[in-house]
C-alpha cells in the first residue's frame, strides 16, 4: 500500500486528522474520544486497546478508496478489532446518519406536494431498506461465519466468495432521489434545506462506499487467508 506521509505510528493523530478531516468520523467507531492532545497514533491506539496497524490500514483505505492492501499489510495487523469496527460502523449509519437525514427529509417531503413527496419517500425508503438488508446479511450470516472460522469451526455451506458475489453497490438507488432534490423539485421549496440534505446524502454515500472498500480490501482477503488454513 502507498503510505500517506502522515499515516504512521509516530504521527500525531491530530495532524493526521487535520490533513484528512473525513477520518474524524472513524474515531467513535474505534471508541476513541476527543481530547487526545498531541499524542501519537500508536499512543492513542495503545491506550484504547486498538491494533495500531489495523487502525492505520483502515484509515488509509477510508481516505483513499483506490488504495490496495498488500498481503503483508494484513499479515502484520491484529484483526481482533475488525468485526467490532464494522459493527460499530453499522450502528453509526443506522442510529445516527439515517435519523439525521430523515429529520430534514420529512420537512421537504411535507413541502413538496403529493407527486414529488411520494417519490422522495419511496426512493429514500428503498435505499434505506437496501442498506439495512445488506447489514443484516453481514451480521446474521457473514460475521458469525468469520467468528466460527477464527475458532477453527469451518462451515461447508458458506464461503467468503458468496459474500463477494453478493456484495453489490448499495449506492445505485440514490440517483433518482438526488435528481428530484436537485433537478426537478421547484426551486422555491426549502432551497437551503435541500442543499444541506443533499450534502448529507452525498457524504453518507461516500462513507458507505469507503465502508465497502474496507470490506473488499481487508475483510475478504483476511477471511480468504483463514479459509486457506482449513485442514
Amino acid at each position: 500500500m502507498n503510505k500517506h506521509p502522515f499515516f504512521s505510528e509516530k504521527s500525531k493523530l491530530y495532524e493526521m486528522i487535520a490533513d484528512n478531516p473525513k477520518l474524524l468520523s472513524l474515531l467513535p467507531r474505534f471508541g476513541i474520544r476527543l481530547g487526545f492532545g498531541d499524542h501519537s497514533v500508536a499512543d492513542v491506539c495503545q491506550s484504547n486497546g486498538i491494533s495500531t496497524r489495523l487502525f492505520l490500514l483502515i484509515c488509509e483505505i477510508y481516505a483513499d478508496n483506490t488504495a490496495l492492501a498488500h498481503p503483508s499489510d494484513l499479515e502484520n495487523a491484529d484483526m481482533d478489532g475488525l468485526l467490532p469496527y464494522l459493527l460499530a460502523s453499522h450502528r453509526y449509519y443506522l442510529d445516527e446518519r439515517f435519523p439525521h437525514i430523515e429529520e430534514h427529509l420529512c420537512h421537504i417531503i411535507a413541502a413538496a406536494g403529493t407527486k414529488y413527496g411520494n417519490m422522495l419517500r419511496h426512493f429514500y425508503n428503498e435505499y434505506k431498506q437496501e442498506v439495512e438488508k445488506h447489514f443484516k446479511y453481514e451480521e446474521d450470516v457473514v460475521f458469525p461465519y468469520i467468528e466460527a472460522l477464527r475458532h477453527g469451526q469451518a462451515s461447508p455451506d458458506f464461503s467468503i466468495n458468496q459474500f463477494r458475489d453478493n456484495h453489490s453497490n448499495i449506492e445505485d438507488t440514490l440517483e433518482d432521489m438526488m435528481n428530484i432534490l436537485i433537478k426537478y423539485l421547484p426551486g422555491d421549496i426549502l432551497p437551503q434545506e435541500r442543499i444541506e440534505i443533499s450534502t448529507d446524502i452525498i457524504e453518507l454515500s461516500a462513507d458507505l462506499i469507503s465502508h465497502s472498500c474496507i470490506e473488499d480490501q481487508i475483510l475478504i482477503p483476511f477471511v480468504e487467508t483463514l479459509e486457506n488454513r482449513k485442514p
